[in-house]
């Protein structure tokens, strides 16, 4: 029996932010679907999940878990789905962040709702590439989406709001981030996960404290190309 099971993020990790996966990266990555226990746990939704790597990749996988862990596939079969919504004034809270922001460039939507989270972003999801890496160099200096969470995670102490992607916040009811899935695996499963966002406060976060709990292997990655490379030796 396998007990290596091998856990990736999505964005950043297998894929360039919000872009399909490299072609040559797509061979590799499906023949080592094949030959390994495969897991995928991304903040995206099912439709933006396949829109990046591919049904193949997906159906190779033992499980898809997107938005967080909140909406699970296996193949095109969905297993779970949570059902949460935000409130008024979780809304009226983004809404008065996005009119206090001091970066301009808009695009719509603000709030993309999923199942069991939403994600919020101040540049919105319609964005192109050019005002997306404006956004990117914003943050990087301003550190705005860190102050986002902060406030919201002290104004509502039931949710829990962290940075994911390159633009965005992924917001959900506390406990139901990235590390719920872990009640999907065995105690003594070899768990290594790999991840673009670690950092306290990132996406990543809490399911690499949970694995490294369980004696397993965490990976902070900065983008595919890495993991391609840390694969390579399992190869």
């Amino acid at each position: 029996m396998n007990l290596n099971k091998y856990i990736f993020d999505v964005d950043g990790t297998l894929t360039p932010s919000r872009k399909q996966i490299d072609h040559s990266f797509w061979s590799f990555f499906l023949k080592f679907c094949c030959s390994n226990d495969v897991y995928l746990v991304t903040g995206s939704d099912r439709e933006k999940t396949v829109e990046q790597l591919g049904l193949d990749i997906c159906y190779r996988a033992k499980r898809v878990y997107n938005c967080s862990g909140c909406d699970v596939y296996e193949r095109d079969k969905n297993v779970y789905r949570d059902t949460w919504k935000p409130s008024d004034e979780v809304r009226q809270f983004l809404q008065d962040e996005l009119d206090y922001s001091q970066f301009r460039i808009r695009t719509d939507p603000h709030i993309e709702e999923r199942p069991g989270c939403i994600n919020f972003s101040i540049l919105g999801r319609g964005a192109n590439w050019e005002e997306r890496e404006t956004y990117v160099q914003w943050d990087k200096d301003e550190h705005e989406r860190e102050s986002i969470a902060s406030r919201f995670n002290e104004r509502f102490p039931d949710l829990y709001a962290t940075v994911g992607g390159q633009t965005g916040l992924d917001i959900a009811p506390f406990g139901r981030d990235k590390s719920q899935i872990l009640r999907d695996f065995n105690e003594d499963d070899e768990l290594h996960f790999f991840g673009d966002r670690m950092e306290e406060g990132g996406n990543d976060y809490s399911l690499a404290k949970e694995v490294e709990k369980r004696c397993g292997f965490a990976y902070n990655v900065e983008n595919y190309t890495e993991t391609w490379k840390l694969l390579s030796k399992y190869d």
